[in-house]
């Protein structure tokens, strides 16, 4: 309970920094707003063992404002205070594109935390004071930027809550921060050097209008793509809400402290507060034509991120706000890098027609406090702009690759037309990233993400089965590539459970060894199911969750992934930083294409099998790929390059195997030579490598 008080005079203050910033003589606020004519400060404060004491501070236009900055200083009174904004001025959504309403308590755009609240709490913000001012210390234990290369990286994406809420995780504090730290020897176990968050900035759980259609329970925005604020952490993912920021610190440490990276999942292209039926809890209320774009005639949203709004990221304003968010997180979270959800919004000027030189994209790339970062495009957008290669000619920026991924999908779903492109694939996506500018770790090679269907779902479903989000299942990519071995779903028979391992296995190897950065979405290496649902954005139950029992059940497949992430390391020949030369004469090429014969391509439109040998000079691999549903194929092995012509293969993976016989060292590895012929299975993968 709050009660209001009278009214103490502040000082004039500072225009910058914006934000609330704790000086010696006391607490400087600021805020932007360019079409407000009046800004109230609103304070509530907490003395030891006493209600919370509301007070308002009129910020007036002629001493407090400078330009369109308001601000105020105010004596240092209280240990304690949640804070926030009440903005009027002329509502005018149809003319001016403006959306004022003093009865609502705006966020600071610049606040670093708002009111702490356990998961699934209802939310006040919008109207109450909710942001904080966190005053806290941490020993970060001399602890600097990892940096490893992104040729040296192996991604990981997984989802806070989602990775270790189920109870089969067995972890002391599921679904938080905390979790994490918990599963770092896992993590460490698999081989991967870098975790991709899904979004950590704060959002409301509870603003999803969708129920399940059997038992009418209202379901949660579980993934957490409707920021209401970039720079406060999700409180509801910490085990202690109100030492969110030092646990998510004790995170990032202890990942680093493990050789592990953090990368950011972050959301710049459209807020949580949807379009105008939407809440209203910043950025609307404060100056709604700066902050969002809006059709220049019927001040209508432009709606290119299919959430209701989208950022007005161009803005001068809007850019500088972003860059405050990336520093604050490297400086103050040490993260490694940032993934941009829906990237090519960022591309878009205010009146969102795509630039050719997008200065939201130049800033981020060059800005100096960044430079050590990854950062990471999703290159397109809900309305259809898809800029995968052509994102930005900056070899700063990484682009998760689209194609790949709906390439290496077709040719393990036996389609036509995809021995070439797959093949452009594994050599790193030259055709995308120019060799002249960059390079194949511009490429993050993924096959699935959080985004779709999980990799088991991929071979065990031909449809999506989203019913369950209660929007009939209009949901969801309709476009998946996926063929379902034989059989929709589960139960299936162990025939076709065994097809479906193999398919699993020649994705994940075909994504370990092609060129460019590889990314793995959490469970997929224990062949974890969402029962077909391809858009688990609502689902905060079982079907979102990782089933860590799978670990077990399916040890198999999960030595066979750390098997081949291992395999990645020791070779640098699957990791290189420049494209394959091309037009080396063939004894000293660095990579080497056939078909089933040495010598012989086919790159016809039926065609489902490949082969290629890679020069490694140390040691050499020779790896075949049959992408036929039914029939084997027959390759005849070629002479390994070089002067060791004599030498012998040895096969060390076959994805048609059962384990431990699908991958084994080369010691065990069965002998081969040159002009033998070896059938491979359909689905199947086999590689060869020398002594």
């Amino acid at each position: 309970m709050s009660k209001e008080n009278a009214i103490p005079i502040g000082k004039r203050g500072f225009p910058l920094p914006l934000g609330a910033t704790v000086l010696p003589d006391g607490i400087n606020f600021a805020i932007f707003s360019r079409h407000g004519h009046s800004v109230e400060l609103i304070i509530e404060a907490f003395a030891e063992d006493t209600d919370a004491e509301q007070y308002t501070f009129s910020l007036m236009p002629g001493f407090n404002r400078t330009g369109d900055v308001w601000h105020i200083l105010l004596p240092l009174y209280w240990k304690k205070i949640r804070y926030g904004y009440r903005i009027d001025g002329k509502s005018d959504p149809q003319e001016r594109g403006t959306l004022f309403n003093n009865a609502d308590i705006l966020i600071d755009p610049y606040c670093r935390m708002l009111s702490p609240r356990k998961w699934g709490e209802l939310s006040s913000c919008g109207k109450a004071p909710c942001c904080q001012i966190p005053l806290h210390s941490f020993d970060w234990k001399n602890d600097t930027p990892l940096k490893i290369p992104l040729s040296e990286s192996i991604i990981y994406e997984l989802h806070v809550r989602g990775f270790t809420q189920s109870e089969t995780s067995g972890v002391r504090h599921p679904g938080t921060y905390r979790g994490i730290i918990e599963k770092i020897p896992y993590l460490k176990s698999l081989g991967i050097t870098a975790v991709e968050l899904l979004p950590v900035a704060e959002f409301d759980e509870n603003d999803n209008y969708f129920s399940n259609p059997d038992t009418g329970e209202k379901l949660k925005n579980f993934w957490g793509y409707s920021s209401i604020n970039f720079f406060s952490l999700k409180s509801g993912y910490a085990a202690d809400t109100g030492n969110c920021i030092k646990e998510f610190k004790e995170m990032v440490l202890s990942l680093h402290q493990a050789g592990i990276e953090v990368i950011l999942d972050i959301v710049f292209n459209h807020s949580g507060e949807g379009d105008y039926n939407g809440t209203t809890t910043s950025f609307r209320g404060i100056d709604n034509p700066i902050y969002y774009l809006l059709d220049p005639e019927t001040k209508e949203y432009m709606n290119f991120s299919g959430c209701g709004n989208t950022m007005n990221c161009n803005h001068p304003v809007v850019r500088e706000l972003i860059r405050s968010v990336l520093r604050y997180y490297v400086i103050e979270m040490h993260v490694d890098g940032f993934r941009f959800d829906l990237a090519s919004i960022l591309g878009r000027d205010t009146k969102g027609r795509v630039l050719p030189d997008p200065p939201m994209l130049e800033v981020i790339a060059e800005d100096p406090i960044l430079r050590d970062t990854k950062i990471i495009a999703e290159a397109w957008d809900a309305a259809g702009l898809y800029q995968v290669g052509s994102f930005s000619t900056d070899k700063r920026w990484s682009e998760w690759n689209g194609k790949f991924r709906d390439d290496v999908r077709s040719f393990f779903a036996g389609f036509n037309n995809s021995v070439t492109n797959l093949a452009t694939r594994i050599a790193g996506s030259s055709d995308l990233y120019h060799p002249s500018s960059r390079g194949p770790c511009n490429s993050i090679n993924f096959i699935t993400s959080h985004d779709g269907f999980t990799l088991y779902d991929l071979v065990s479903y031909e449809k999506k089965h989203n019913r369950l989000n209660g929007e009939e299942n209009r949901d969801g990519e309709n476009h998946n590539l996926s063929w379902n071995s034989g059989k929709e779903g589960q139960p299936a028979t162990r025939k076709t459970e065994n097809l479906r391992l193999r398919r699993i296995k020649s994705m994940a190897l075909t994504l370990l060894l092609s060129q460019g950065v590889p990314m793995i979405t959490a469970g997929d290496e224990f062949g974890r199911t969402q029962q077909g649902n391809n858009n688990t954005w609502c689902q905060d139950n079982e079907t979102g969750w990782i089933d860590w029992s799978l670990a077990s059940k399916n040890s198999g497949l999960l030595r066979f992934f750390k098997k081949c992430i291992e395999l990645r390391k020791n070779y640098r020949v699957f990791r290189r930083e420049h494209f394959f030369v091309v037009g080396a004469d063939p004894e000293h090429a660095e990579i080497t294409w056939q078909s089933l014969k040495p010598g012989q391509t086919d790159w016809s439109s039926s065609c489902h099998h490949l082969a290629f040998l890679l020069n490694g000079l140390n040691s050499h691999f020779f790896v075949m790929l049959n992408g036929h549903r039914t029939l084997s194929a027959r390759f005849t092995l070629p002479s390994p390059p070089g002067k060791r012509k004599t030498a012998k293969w040895y096969e060390i993976i076959n994805t048609s195997h059962a384990s431990p016989k699908d991958f084994v060292s080369i010691q065990y590895a069965g002998a081969l030579n040159a002009g033998d012929r070896i059938d491979v299975a359909a689905m199947t993968a086999v590689v060869l490598q020398t002594k």
